[in-house]
């Protein structure tokens, strides 16, 4: 028996092979949509995916103002922050963040779900959110991947 072939290939910078997907969330729910997001971003999908390397694709969400969320959430949810001086924290409910920056939702859940180092930091940057259904990354020529496919 050849023990050569049954080495694990690990993916690195140099082999890794990025591309550029776009979803649309139109209609869909947030945690959903931020899950399979977020497993493109990590690069789950793929045959070579390594946990420590950023193998994942750029992805580009459009529709993103037009996400759902489900029950009471609209006025429940919260989103809380801090400013970093005592008594600084400050909290929107999903109706008011939504109103102040309609792709900041989308953010969040998906950022929740990546690593909480310098991989996640990374792999956030590989994102692109856009309200309406129109984008600025034609350049990159990316593919549309259907999002009801996956859940």
């Amino acid at each position: 028996m050849n023990t050569q072939s049954y080495k694990t290939i690990s993916a690195n910078a140099k082999t890794v092979t990025k591309e550029w997907i776009i979803l649309d969330v139109k209609n869909q729910p947030l945690g959903r949509a931020a899950t399979i997001i977020a497993n493109f971003l990590r690069g789950k999908h793929k045959t070579n995916f390594t946990p420590h390397v950023d193998c994942g694709d750029n992805v580009v969400v459009i529709n993103a103002s037009k996400v759902n969320l489900s029950g009471n959430k609209w006025e429940q949810k919260e989103y809380i922050r801090h400013t970093g001086y005592p008594g600084g924290q400050r909290s929107l409910n999903a109706t008011q963040l939504h109103k102040k920056k309609d792709t900041r939702l989308i953010e969040n859940a998906v950022r929740g779900m990546l690593p909480k180092n310098k991989l996640g930091a990374v792999l956030f940057r590989n994102l692109r959110v856009f309200g309406g259904s129109d984008h600025k990354q034609e350049a990159q020529n990316p593919k549309m991947i259907n999002i009801n496919d996956f859940l």
